[in-house]
């Protein structure tokens, strides 16, 4: 600046003038001013965290009282960084990494005649606003003597800095003072370089003048970060700070601690509820967290692959985010989102509704990315289905007769009736008559209904009796033996099975070893048998050990036993 300075002492509290305000939020399109103090990180989802610094820079290594040009500087090991910029820029007071340490008088050669004072004046703000020694600070300065022209390059870095994954939303961050705001503004503007690619990182240049985080002594001075992300493609990236102001009359800046930030969104799913009941819907929730300067995030987009056995249902997806593109097919094992985040927003989500038609643990996990870009991958997170609540229904008795002149039973019925509540009934009986029909001892039954350790639940029943004599002797048995099971299986499914097993029975005088279900045998004149009768549903089975009906009229049943499970609120079977 060739017509004066602005001087003034800065205030020993400037670096902590803005703590606890995180991002000044300028306008649509503005840079963001923020102070350095770091918020506190968090990992839930929904709360942006602060970006990770991928490289600084702050001019110290090796630095002393001696003043350098930036292109002479070295930055630390083990990166090495050495810095070039636009000869016609560095001229007349412009590219000096200048210290308030540094000897009263310009170097030589350096164009900076009686600014010099108001040059280390400039890099000791930035060590003040940064919580350093502004006695001690180094930062690289510029005192525009002469009309450099515009868009010279100002630092531009020789090694690409490696940041470990492609794919990743980089922005700038950067101090940067100014004074003599009533003349020309510097207008900087950060590129990431892939290769011989330069790519903007703003859509608004960087004025300190226009948007001081705050102003000291007619220095305005700040934090900086470019408001625009990159979705970077490489694994490697330059960078190249840009100064578009062509004057000389004013363009009286500093800049310090330059950064390449990690501002890429973080990914997070969970399922909703945590334990569904089988050919019911869950809800997959993804959610993409801003980091913390709420820039906008263009493009992100990754695709999820579902564990096995688990489907996207047939609800249609919902989603908040900017821009979205959802593809979930019902039925299928796969959700593609691409999507935005806009400035300011700090989280969208994006809902999907899933299901699974067997039970068990469904987890998904990062490793479960077909691919991703421009987000961190999530943890892992788990749905349980669980087999439907059925209801039991299992019933049991020894036996029943049914004639024209008189109903004899069920003799000591146990039941458990359509219920969801597991348990057991179990009823004895030593001996019972069947008048005019015959006489059986020793009956023992039981109904129960019961759930294991994976939620499969069972429905069974069993009816013994012992030493049987029916129709003077023509059906004689030592002992029947009738049972009845109805199971759930992991995908909702009854299935049932029923059994008789016989000891020494005999239907008119022939023993009958031959307990394949249904067996019917006709006793001339007097009566038709039927051995392991057994009658089925889609809910269950019933079982009786013997059938008897007589031409006259008479019903006996001996040893039934039937199970069920059925959906709660449904009719229970009667046969």
């Amino acid at each position: 600046m060739r017509d004066g300075h602005v001087g003034g002492h800065v205030h020993g509290a400037l670096r902590y003038a803005l703590v606890g305000v995180a991002v000044f939020a300028l306008s649509a399109g503005s840079v963001v001013a923020q102070s350095t103090t770091a918020m506190a990180a968090s990992a839930a989802p929904g709360v942006p965290q602060d970006p990770q610094v991928v490289f600084t820079e702050n001019f110290e290594n090796g630095q002393g009282a001696a003043p350098i040009v930036v292109t002479d500087y070295t930055g630390p090991a083990p990166v090495d960084q050495t810095y070039k910029a636009d000869p016609a820029w560095l001229t007349a007071c412009n590219g000096w990494v200048a210290s308030q340490q540094n000897p009263a008088n310009p170097p030589a050669g350096s164009g900076c005649g009686g600014w010099w004072s108001s040059v280390k004046q400039l890099a000791g703000t930035l060590g003040k606003w940064a919580g350093g020694d502004p006695a001690t600070n180094h930062a690289v300065t510029a005192y525009t003597n002469a009309d450099p022209g515009p868009n010279k390059t100002q630092l531009e870095a020789v090694t690409p800095v490696a940041i470990g994954a492609p794919n990743r939303f980089l922005t700038f961050s950067v101090d940067a003072a100014e004074v003599n705001c009533y003349a020309n503004h510097a207008k900087m503007g950060f590129y990431l370089l892939d290769g011989q690619q330069a790519v903007p990182t703003f859509t608004t240049p960087i004025e300190p003048c226009a948007n001081p985080g705050t102003t000291v002594g007619g220095i305005a001075v700040g934090t900086y970060t470019s408001n625009s992300p990159v979705l970077f493609g490489g694994s490697a990236v330059g960078l190249r700070l840009v100064n578009f102001q062509a004057s000389g009359y004013g363009n009286d800046a500093a800049f310090d601690n330059v950064r390449i930030l990690d501002v890429t969104p973080q990914l997070d799913a969970a399922y909703s509820p945590a334990s569904v009941e089988v050919g019911t819907d869950a809800t997959l929730t993804f959610t993409i967290t801003n980091t913390s300067e709420l820039a906008v995030k263009n493009g992100w987009s990754f695709t999820e692959r579902l564990p096995t056995g688990l489907t996207v249902a047939a609800a249609a997806p919902a989603t908040d985010c900017a821009a979205p593109q959802v593809t979930a097919p019902a039925g299928s094992g796969q959700i593609g989102v691409t999507g935005t985040l806009p400035a300011g927003q700090a989280s969208c989500t994006v809902k999907v509704a899933v299901t699974a038609a067997r039970a068990g643990t469904y987890t998904t996990c990062a490793a479960d990315l077909a691919g991703y870009a421009g987000v961190n991958p999530p943890g892992c997170a788990a749905v349980r289905f669980v087999p439907p609540v059925l209801a039991f229904d299992a019933h049991a008795h020894g036996g029943r007769v049914s004639t024209r002149l008189l109903t004899v039973g069920p003799l000591e019925p146990s039941d458990i009736t359509c219920t969801e509540t597991p348990g057991a009934d179990r009823h004895a009986l030593v001996k019972a008559t069947l008048p005019g029909l015959g006489s059986l001892r020793a009956i023992r039954t039981e109904a129960s209904g019961s759930v294991d350790p994976a939620g499969l639940r069972t429905a069974a029943a069993t009816a013994r009796t012992a030493h049987l004599r029916l129709l003077g002797g023509l059906v004689t048995a030592k002992e029947i033996v009738s049972t009845a099971k109805a199971q759930g299986d992991d995908a909702g499914h009854v299935n049932s099975t029923g059994q008789v097993t016989l000891t020494d029975l005999k239907v008119n005088g022939v023993a009958i070893t031959d307990t394949k279900a249904n067996l019917t045998i006709d006793i001339p004149l007097v009566a038709k048998v039927v051995i392991n009768e057994q009658v089925t549903s889609a809910d269950g089975i019933a079982v009786n050990a013997i059938h008897i009906r007589t031409p006259a009229g008479a019903d006996i049943v001996i040893g039934h036993a039937r199970a069920a499970l059925t959906v709660p609120g449904k009719p229970c079977p009667t046969y």
